[in-house]
């Protein structure tokens, strides 16, 4: 389908070279194929893109220079073409788009790329995504609709650093922490969507930009509605209530409502079991190892989400290509896993739990309340150490206890972006991500090898040697794992089908709800009467 966002298709890899059921109820949203209301699980704390809103694009109030088309490939947004790098990929020029504004109505430019770049590097601003462009040594405006990054190593995949959203350089004059700014709940940008109310805890709604560079939206209302209850969701969906959400995939599968149909997106967003090093237990390679083989992948997801979803031993999905490798893995062989943890030393006692030298084999597994199909993967993932003779104690705690507690003890951790290899791997891999970020590196994970085959991929020029490096980097990683990766999870949502045109699968990061799914271009959709 041709819209406003492939009138300059550009790949990645081009850009581096170029330097049903029952009845329901009427849709008591409202007939008028304007408006839209949908239901999402999850409320943001912050709508500014320097403190991590959107990191992966999609954030309807701002655009970035490229987005995401949905299926691997960079498009230019407020780019008016791609990006130009110098042939070491160590400088990136970008052309603007003209005439172009803000909802408040203020022209866009060169300086209001410069100042929101470099407010995510100076640590005036506190930005909590700072590391995320650690790369960045300087940002330039070389005349109103040019901009110059000068970053320092060679860093092909920089484009997919480029949907971060652009914020009105006024908004930034005070080099202060963005912790009290006012884009944090009233967000000014560019993009197809500007937000008129935030009632927290219950609702936004959206009203199209009709001054959007793309054309003004059809669906010119949004609302989102804030249910964090799976049930909850589903039985209002149910009633007719809402046109549309995200669900867990079997209960969306049950759901079976006229006029809604349940899709599933393949995604790059792994659950996955932390193992923290600084942990007696958890720190033990053996233990590490015999729970990778422990784990019975197929098994969840079979019974946890309905088939939709695939298995996972390193960060990097099949659905990455030649970044792949197909070798690193680890057969559910419990068997295995016995005599591992046998020749380490861990015996098992009367009631079937190992021990060695006085310590039994017993750890803490946090997983999100809220989050049911963590607490679903958490449990069976207890179950399939107790059967190899490891206790796993479960605790279901809110996120700021998560975060206080994410270095000493295991959690079911969630994470992925499809654009590149680098986003997918470096900050829960390598060791120089340590204490960057509550959730970087949180099993505190340090491997020589794996660190020096992701600096070789993420500086590589050439696109066949990253595919090596990063292949060389998942061989380590499963001969020294630091944690249980447990599946590539699809997202689930129901939307309904009967009023617009416009819905085209997607690839989706670990960020999902009503900015992704089935709604990533909703501001592309039309009515259908």
């Amino acid at each position: 389908m041709i819209n406003r966002r492939t009138l300059m298709t550009t790949s990645l890899a081009t850009l581096t070279l170029l330097g049903a059921g029952c009845s329901a109820p009427g849709r008591t949203g409202g007939e008028d194929p304007g408006s839209m209301l949908l239901a999402d699980g999850y409320e943001p704390d912050s709508l500014n893109p320097l403190l991590g809103y959107a990191r992966t694009g999609a954030a309807k109030f701002y655009d970035g220079l490229m987005a995401f088309d949905g299926n691997g490939t960079l498009l230019p947004a407020l780019a008016a073409e791609p990006p130009r790098s110098t042939p070491d990929a160590k400088s990136w020029t970008v052309r603007l788009r003209r005439d172009v504004t803000f909802h408040d109505g203020t022209p866009f430019d060169a300086d209001d790329v410069v100042a929101t770049y470099r407010a995510a590097i100076d640590p005036a601003y506190a930005s909590t995504i700072s590391s995320d462009y650690a790369m960045l040594a300087g940002v330039t405006a070389i005349d109103a609709h040019t901009v110059r990054f000068d970053l320092n190593m060679s860093y092909a995949p920089w484009p997919a650093k480029m949907v971060l959203g652009i914020v009105p350089g006024e908004k930034l004059a005070d080099p202060a922490p963005l912790t009290d700014s006012e884009l944090n709940t009233q967000p000014v940008g560019t993009g197809p969507y500007r937000l008129v109310e935030w009632r927290q805890g219950e609702q936004m709604i959206w009203e199209g930009n009709p001054d959007h560079w793309g054309g003004a939206p059809d669906i010119d209302t949004i609302t989102v509605v804030f249910a964090t209850d799976d049930n909850t969701r589903a039985q209002r969906v149910k009633a007719g209530e809402f046109d549309g959400t995200v669900l867990p995939p079997l209960l969306s599968e049950r759901l079976g409502v006229d006029g809604y149909r349940t899709v599933h997106h393949r995604t790059a967003d792994h659950r996955s079991i932390t193992l923290p090093s600084r942990h007696p237990i958890t720190g033990d390679p053996a233990i590490r190892t015999a729970l990778n083989h422990a784990a019975n992948r197929e098994g969840m997801i079979r019974g946890l989400l309905g088939g939709h979803g695939k298995p996972a031993h390193t960060p990097i999905p099949e659905s990455m290509g030649h970044y792949h490798e197909p070798t690193a893995r680890f057969d559910f062989d419990p068997e295995r896993a016995r005599r591992i943890l046998d020749e380490a030393g861990w015996r098992p006692a009367s009631d079937g739990i190992r021990h060695r030298d006085g310590r039994r084999a017993r750890f803490t597994l946090m997983y999100f309340a809220d989050d049911s199909l963590r607490k679903q993967l958490a449990r069976a993932f207890a179950s399939d150490a107790a059967n190899v003779g490891v206790e796993v104690h479960l605790a279901g705690v809110d996120r700021t206890a998560a975060a206080e507690r994410i270095g000493t003890d295991a959690i079911v951790l969630g994470d992925g972006n499809p654009l590149d290899p680098d986003l997918q791997m470096y900050s829960t891999l390598h060791s120089s991500a340590i204490g960057t970020g509550t959730y970087n590196n949180p099993a505190r994970y340090r491997n020589a090898e794996v660190d020096a085959a992701l600096d070789g991929g993420r500086q590589a020029i050439d696109e066949a040697e990253r595919a090596r490096f990063y292949k060389r980097a998942q061989q380590a990683y499963v001969a020294d794992p630091g944690l249980v990766y447990l599946a590539f999870t699809d997202h689930s949502y129901v939307m309904r089908t009967d009023v617009w045109s416009g819905y085209e699968p997607v690839v989706e990061p670990h960020t999902h709800g009503t900015t992704w799914g089935p709604w990533w271009n909703v501001e592309d959709w039309t009515p259908k009467r």
